[in-house]
């Protein structure tokens, strides 16, 4: 086979550095980030980005994009992000949070974002632990389920009921759009990708707060298989954490959305 006879069909987004990841073997951590990478790559926005890291596994992400980014302390992402794009109303601004950051520390924080309307594009993304501390109870834990600081399970009489963070927003007037993907799949992927256009393009058209919920494996913290943590997910958090659009306000509905 010569040069000639090889066709591209995979190459790293303009969106990438060319660094090796931290993160564990078969998170979906990194789909996560390509996505987003190609998105934004795809909307010619790269140049005019700016993404928001708190505390937790995606605290590194600024290695992995070619755009601007910054750190913020645990859950305080979206204020973080209110402040800059209220300073820079021309740039894309978005927050990149885990369960344990954005459903616990921050919930005060995403919550008043989401109510005032704040013009910026949360990607959440909900693996069911604290991913970086090695695995403890998070507020999206689902009941019954094992970590390292409930080795019982979830008692939701003792410990309460996990926090659907999609369906909450969702009823806030400032959130324009709020939908819940999967990337256990590639069909879920796939869709994922359409989501995550769509709420940088509410950002992009001024039409209010924006979040894609993103449901992710996790294999080391779950002590399984890459192949046996993508079956998990769908027999046991997508019944109990459903894809779909909880909030899509008429603006958006009305949108046209560039290069589809």
């Amino acid at each position: 086979m010569t040069e000639t006879d090889v066709k591209v069909v995979y190459k790293r987004p303009l969106g990438f550095t060319d660094r090796v990841t931290h993160y564990c073997p078969g998170c979906t951590h990194g789909v996560a980030h390509r996505l987003i990478a190609e998105v934004l790559e795809e909307m010619g926005e790269l140049k005019n980005t700016i993404g928001v890291a708190p505390v937790g596994c995606a605290v590194f992400a600024y290695n992995y994009f070619s755009f601007d980014f910054v750190e913020a302390a645990h859950g305080r992402a979206p204020a973080m992000a209110t402040g800059i794009k209220r300073t820079l109303p021309g740039k894309i601004l978005f927050t990149y949070q885990g369960d344990g950051d954005l459903a616990s520390m921050g919930m005060g924080e995403i919550v008043a974002a989401a109510s005032r309307g704040e013009q910026i594009t949360v990607i959440f993304i909900n693996n069911t632990n604290y991913g970086m501390t090695g695995g403890q109870m998070a507020p999206t834990t689902l009941p019954g389920q094992k970590t390292s600081s409930s080795p019982l399970g979830r008692d939701v009489e003792t410990q309460g009921y996990p926090i659907r963070t999609a369906e909450l927003l969702a009823t806030l007037d400032g959130a324009a759009f709020v939908a819940r993907r999967t990337l256990h799949d590639s069909r879920g992927i796939r869709n994922a990708k359409r989501a995550i256009r769509t709420a940088f393009e509410v950002q992009k058209q001024g039409l209010g707060f924006s979040m894609v919920e993103l449901l992710s494996i996790c294999p080391t913290n779950w002590g399984l298989s890459t192949t046996n943590a993508r079956k998990w997910l769908a027999e046991h958090m997508l019944p109990y954490y459903p894809v779909g659009d909880f909030k899509v306000s008429t603006a958006v509905s009305d949108m046209k959305i560039g290069g589809n």
